[in-house]
């Protein structure tokens, strides 16, 4: 999701040409507007490579020699690494290094290096302690998390020991259209949508709904990217990132489910499988340090980002596709 809307954000914002890292097997759905122009060479060129594979990430830095690189790669789903611990530990921590090692050690480069870490990092924050800055201790809470914390003290590292032009943020969450199913407001929008179609029986399938959560625009959040590498960077810096509307997971589904076509028809039901075993529930942060350093603000309201994500859904159900009801 977000590497596609910063390929975006970039092509309309700048004169840069981008390089997108990807496996072979990697899903096209999300740049599927975009394929043309890789076709044409214009701007837009896809590179082979795996966080997993040292070799492979040596072949794409050489073919790209880039300026700037966003590392937006990792296993991202909270809820598989407690199933898949070792494989997010890998990809997460151990890719972030052997990416940076790999930048390093390439002659004649030295990109300003986004490293994207997670609010996850902070975990079960205490109440008192809202919102979080970025000083507040570090209390993962699964897997995911530990490995975000890992690649966040990896990219700062780097910086100071190498002196690599790394700066490391803590997005918070952020959503919007192309937002993977597994997600929480996703798979709410994609059931909506399917509801609205009858394909599926009017009731919503939940996991935990009293998780707090600060939401962010998905095209906020790239905008905050670009900001991030290109006024005044800071090598060694790190910044929470985020939005200013906050409410439970119980209120956004609410929300969704009120702009539905069948608002009073659509039922919740809490499914077992969807929990996780243990939950950041408190995600309220304290965006000052980016915002005075780059004059960044959310601009897109909760509202537009909630609708436009259901008329994502409604546009590929109508589509034809088939989806898991996940």
């Amino acid at each position: 999701m977000v590497g596609s809307h910063l390929a975006d954000y970039l092509l309309e914002n700048t004169d840069w040409d981008i390089y997108g890292m990807c496996r072979w097997r990697s899903p096209l759905d999300n740049v599927t507007h975009l394929l043309d122009r890789v076709n044409r060479r214009d701007r837009v060129f896809f590179v082979e490579g795996d966080l997993c594979d040292y070799i492979s990430l040596q072949n794409a830095v050489e073919q790209a020699r880039p300026d700037y690189v966003f590392h937006l790669a990792a296993q991202s789903y909270p809820l598989a690494s407690f199933t898949s611990p070792i494989q997010t530990l890998d990809t997460n921590i151990l890719g972030t290094e052997r990416l940076l090692e790999t930048l390093r050690c390439c002659p004649g480069i030295d990109p300003i290096i986004h490293v994207c870490s997670s609010s996850e990092v902070f975990g079960r924050v205490p109440r008192e302690n809202l919102p979080i800055h970025e000083e507040c201790p570090f209390h993962p809470a699964s897997p995911y998390a530990i490995s975000k914390a890992g690649t966040d003290l990896v990219g700062r590292f780097h910086a100071e020991a190498y002196g690599q032009k790394v700066l490391v943020t803590r997005m918070f969450t952020h959503t919007g259209p192309r937002r993977g199913d597994v997600f929480a407001e996703s798979t709410f929008a994609k059931q909506i949508a399917m509801m609205e179609s009858g394909l599926i029986p009017p009731v919503v399938k939940t996991g935990n709904l009293k998780s707090l959560r600060t939401w962010t625009d998905v095209r906020d959040a790239v905008r905050a990217y670009y900001l991030l590498v290109s006024v005044n960077p800071i090598p060694g810096s790190y910044y929470n990132i985020g939005g200013t509307f906050s409410c439970t997971v119980e209120d956004m589904l609410k929300h969704l489910i009120s702009i539905s076509s069948c608002p009073d028809g659509i039922h919740i039901e809490t499914e077992p499988a969807r929990i996780r075993f243990l939950d950041a529930d408190l995600q309220v942060p304290d965006t000052s340090k980016f915002r005075e350093h780059t004059g960044w603000k959310p601009e897109i309201s909760f509202e537009k980002t909630m609708q436009d994500l259901l008329d994502y859904w409604r546009r590929r159900v109508k589509w034809g596709q088939v989806f898991l009801t996940r």
